[in-house]
């Protein structure tokens, strides 16, 4: 469809379609402005129609759709009022799931160990050493090829993990409970930068690295928890916004929040200082390391809107370094995956685009919860790091806006004006618009152990929200 619009100086058209149309114009010298728009599901007529019937109406609050726009308003009062305290760690993740033996949790949706992407079969096969399952890497392979081991995504045990985001046994995890509702989340703890688990290195290192995070870093950390009595998590992550964080990519601000709250009960702690003055220490030359924390924030945020009738709010985004999978408030523990796609960014030197692994890691829960891509307006430094504008950051909170259903006043981004962060993804809008929700991430080196090799953006796959439609619109057909 085009608009033309007669003036003394030509012609000018406003073209909807396709872009030809507006050749004949701008070759006899008219002036033409080509929208960029698609129509609603893609030009898909069943998917248009199962918009349609999900849509809301003012008049017939009896709908469908206006029984998900009641639903959508409940999730998002839940996400608001949400209050994820780390209220304690676990100095072994045996101690929050007694039955896990030698179950190995994963980021992202079910996989098996032929279809693992390197980084997750790499971290594997480290978590199966650090056990002490095998005693060589070989032997680790070997049985984990022979299926000797359980896998299960981390969601499905209340946790979430970085990356690979394998969590054994024997691995710390802290522990989170939104007091608002009761329900509890948890995480793997920070190994901080280089070859680290989390990317698939697996060698002695590592295993030594996990090790001290088992017996010096975690018990010092519960100590100061308890003596706190709980952290506030929700409050840092606010007021890091206002610090420049996005409180997903970078937690630099979030970090030096938390490192301060432990400080004090651990100068008054008694015994010995060694432990101690290390744990501090590595939590001040690791800038990430809140993300965990903010990670196991945004679950226990997101499993308290998991499950509302009717909801059509996301409740997860998990990657497994091969899909990407969507959960959705009133569709229950179904996982809707596409493949994941490559993040768009900065590489380290002397890394490029061909060496990087698609989109891995459960850390978009961040942005479920409003975090990440949603609030990128809040970090003009990250926008160093993954390569590109201060414009564009804001632009890409303005875009969240148009596919969420409210804006969260808790949590104020600067740059907008200190407008509240966009709240609750909704299936039907990322539909209708076209626009995939942004998340902020680090690229993985598609070889284990190699690690990251940069940081940018990623979109969400389309597939994951074009299903999700179509399986909330026959279920509630079948109503």
């Amino acid at each position: 469809m085009s608009v033309a619009l007669l003036e003394q100086d030509g012609l000018s058209v406003m073209n909807v379609g396709l872009e030809s149309f507006t050749r004949s114009v701008t070759e006899r010298g008219g002036q033409a402005l080509q929208l960029d728009w698609q129509p609603p599901g893609d030009a898909d007529a069943s998917l248009a129609w199962a918009l349609a019937n999900l849509a809301g109406d003012a008049d017939d609050p009896q709908c469908i759709g206006s029984k998900i726009d009641v639903a959508n308003k409940e999730a998002v009062e839940r996400i608001v009022a949400a209050q994820p305290m780390l209220v304690d760690v676990a100095l072994h993740a045996r101690d929050v799931w007694p039955d896990i033996g030698r179950t190995l949790l994963h980021a992202g949706a079910p996989i098996a160990w032929d279809k693992m992407c390197g980084p997750m079969r790499g971290a594997m096969v480290g978590a199966v050493l650090y056990e002490g399952w095998a005693d060589t890497e070989a032997q680790a392979e070997a049985m984990l090829g022979r299926g000797e081991f359980k896998f299960a995504q981390c969601h499905d045990y209340g946790a979430v993990g970085p990356m690979a985001g394998v969590i054994s046994s024997s691995m710390p995890v802290f522990v989170v409970r939104n007091e608002t509702f009761g329900n509890m989340a948890y995480s793997n703890m920070s190994e901080g930068i280089g070859r680290v688990l989390r990317f698939g290195a697996n060698g002695q290192d590592v295993i030594d690295r996990l090790r001290w995070i088992e017996n010096v870093l975690a018990p010092t950390l519960q100590t100061a928890v308890r003596a706190i009595g709980g952290l506030d998590l929700r409050a840092i992550q606010a007021q890091a916004l206002l610090m420049g964080d996005e409180v997903h990519s970078r937690n630099a601000a979030a970090t030096l929040q938390f490192l301060a709250a432990i400080s004090v009960p651990l100068a008054d702690a008694p015994g010995d200082r060694g432990p101690i003055r290390e744990t501090l220490e590595f939590i001040a030359g690791n800038s990430q390391f809140f993300l965990n924390l903010s990670m196991s924030s945004s679950k226990a945020t997101m499993d308290a809107v998991h499950g509302i009738e009717n909801c059509s709010i996301v409740t997860a985004i998990a990657r497994n370094g091969v899909t990407t999978g969507v959960r959705v408030s009133g569709l229950g523990k179904q996982w809707f995956q596409a493949a994941s796609e490559m993040p768009e960014g900065l590489y380290f030197p002397g890394f490029v685009a061909t060496d990087g692994n698609p989109d891995l890691g459960d850390s978009a829960i961040c942005e479920t919860a409003g975090y990440g891509g949603s609030s990128l307006a809040a970090s003009p430094a990250l926008v160093q790091l993954v390569g590109g504008t201060v414009a564009q950051a804001v632009g890409y909170s303005r875009e969240m806006y148009e596919i969420t259903t409210a804006r969260n006043a808790a949590l104020s981004l600067p740059n907008l004006d200190f407008a509240g962060a966009p709240c609750g993804i909704d299936i039907r809008k990322v539909v209708d618009n076209g626009m995939r929700p942004v998340v902020t991430t680090g690229i993985a080196h598609k070889q284990a152990g190699v690690g990251q090799i940069g940081a940018g953006i990623v979109r969400s796959p389309m597939g994951c929200f074009t299903q999700a439609v179509m399986a909330l619109a026959q279920a509630k057909s079948a109503c």
